[in-house]
């Protein structure tokens, strides 16, 4: 199964695929979707849809894992992340892929055990998660990394319960 992760934003959009078999799980390619505040918003959103279509296009993943919108204090941002998870959740329904949603809380637990782990532990435990030499750069895609295996994981127990 490949599962694609998104953190979503309007300036950069981080990614991550990863492969799981057989209880195994391997970075097939992680990077970011940056886009230029010299841009209009729906020129940068357009940006972001047509990049994630080509990736989506190549890597045919089973699903795409996007991480849910956390409260913000400042409402613009959080509009701007919005519309960015908007044109997300469209691309990926136009392409034919599911979609699953996870709370930063979510991927924390998942990963570390523990929802208030902060940023380093995340990382680290991408990195040892996915035997990587070193962290994902950007953070970003670090970030997409986790949310793609909160999926796998998360799959893992649904199929369990079931």
């Amino acid at each position: 199964m490949i599962v694609m992760g998104i953190d979503p934003g309007t300036a950069t959009t981080g990614y991550g695929f990863i492969k799981e078999e057989k209880n195994r799980i391997e970075v097939l390619e992680y990077g970011a979707i940056r886009t230029s505040s010299k841009k209009r918003q729906d020129e940068r959103l357009a940006e972001i849809s047509d990049q994630l279509s080509d990736l989506i296009a190549r890597f045919s993943p089973d699903s795409v894992a996007v991480e849910q919108l956390f409260f913000t204090s400042n409402a613009k941002t959080a509009i701007k992340v919005g519309e960015a998870r908007g044109v997300i959740l469209l691309t990926a329904a136009k392409q034919g892929v599911s979609v699953a949603e996870y709370t930063p809380l979510q991927v924390k637990q998942a990963l570390t055990g523990y929802g208030k782990a902060d940023k380093k532990q995340i990382q680290y435990m991408v990195k040892m998660l996915l035997k990587c030499k070193e962290t994902p750069k950007p953070d970003d895609a670090a970030d997409a990394l986790a949310i793609a295996i909160c999926h796998v994981n998360s799959r893992k127990l649904r199929a369990l319960s079931c």
